[in-house]
């Protein structure tokens, strides 16, 4: 292509003003995934205003834009999500969600911002373009089954030779990128399990087959599996987030309710860590005279990034940003259902730094504190325009 490197940064810089500004009014209106109406709009919207673009909408809360350059060439795929999260915002920033209980915890707002940048900017270089983009702007990918199968299931990745994505992660320290070949994150399964015992009044335990003590020794068993039947190589989480029993100081319930998330990376693991957990709940409740229900349900698919299509995102990234700025990307035990991409074509998806501990920007996602560097918009800007341009060049 015939721009340099610092003519297209400049290009970057001088659009961060406006990337900003849709970044902030996702962040102020936040909605749940598979309700995005009027995120959806907004981006659709936005994308008409834009020349020589192709908009759609492949499913009732998702936008795809398409620019087609002036040669034949590869289709490159690149995917921002747009959900938020059910929290109530914390933070005291005059652009903070306008809906309590709804709030952008995970940056994907920033993600859609910078792909709205990065659409726009593009479309001054379509005449020199080999090839097609394909901007995919995905509805649900913080809720089970996901917006990603939806879109893949809709034929978007139909004819698409690569597909990238950018998570921006506060944990990494805004100016730095991450990428990594190979599994990059896990697959997010959850379990839900039901101890039914014998309730009573409190104060007569010996009438009662007590759920709470016996969830509870389930609860402390289940831990022995990651750290007493795993490979310690092998990463594996298991965690319980949810203990529901019980409606009032003196009686003991009828039944506990917990449920919780698994994160693994090997398929054998997948099948492995559930029948572990089902003989352990079994063999508690048994002993104590309880029964139980045990459901156990595949989440994503991990992210694998592919080989050949990584080393050639990192070396553009390297030429762009330098050895400084790109680093080796550490596996996490997150889900992400862009692995639904990668089931389709070969893809990657690395990480982009929007922490910053000077700025007190510290808090983890999922967070009610949770928010980014806005410096890290334009890097991620930067990041996919090359790549795009690098791919699509003569």
């Amino acid at each position: 292509m015939s721009v340099s490197l610092s003519d297209l940064h400049s290009i970057v810089d001088s659009a961060k003003e406006e990337v900003v500004a849709w970044r902030r009014h996702l962040h102020q209106n936040p909605e749940l995934s598979f309700e995005e109406e009027k995120t959806s709009q907004f981006v659709y919207d936005t994308l008409l205003t834009f020349s020589g673009l192709e908009v759609s909408r492949p499913t009732k809360t998702s936008v795809l834009a398409t620019l087609k350059g002036a040669y034949p060439g590869p289709v490159l795929a690149i995917r921002a999500d747009m959900d938020a999260l059910p929290i109530t915002e914390e933070n005291s920033f005059d652009f903070v969600s306008n809906t309590p209980g709804k709030m952008h915890a995970c940056g994907h707002d920033g993600h859609t911002a910078m792909l709205l940048g990065t659409a726009k900017i593009l479309t001054q270089f379509q005449d020199q373009m080999h090839g097609e983009v394909r901007f995919i702007f995905q509805h649900a990918e913080e809720l089970f089954p996901g917006g990603a199968q939806e879109i893949v299931d809709a034929g978007v990745m139909e004819g698409v030779q690569s597909v990238i994505g950018i998570h921006l992660w506060s944990p990494l320290e805004v100016g730095k990128i991450a990428i990594r070949s190979g599994p990059f994150m896990a697959a997010p399964d959850t379990f839900y399990i039901t101890i039914r015992g014998k309730g009573g009044h409190a104060a007569q335990p010996q009438r009662t087959v007590d759920p709470v003590v016996i969830a509870a020794q389930v609860v402390t068993n289940l831990q022995h599996i990651v750290s007493r039947n795993m490979d310690p190589l092998d990463p594996v989480v298991l965690s319980i987030t949810q203990f529901h029993a019980g409606t009032a100081h003196n009686i003991i319930p009828e039944k506990v309710e917990l449920n919780g998330t698994v994160r693994s990376f090997k398929a054998e693991l997948r099948s492995e860590v559930p029948r572990l957990m089902e003989q352990i709940v079994k063999g508690v409740t048994e002993a104590h005279g309880a029964t139980y229900e045990f459901t156990y349900e595949q989440g994503y698919r991990p992210v694998v990034n592919d080989a050949d299509v990584t080393e050639q995102v990192r070396e553009i990234l390297l030429q762009t940003f330098g050895e400084d700025v790109v680093i080796e990307g550490e596996q996490h035990m997150g889900g992400e259902d862009f692995s639904a991409y990668q089931q389709a074509a070969p893809g990657t998806f690395f990480n982009v730094g929007a922490g910053n501990a000077g700025k007190g920007i510290v808090y983890p996602h999922h967070h009610p504190k949770f928010t980014i560097d806005e410096d890290s918009l334009p890097i991620g800007v930067e990041a996919f325009i090359n790549i795009v341009l690098k791919t699509l060049g003569e």
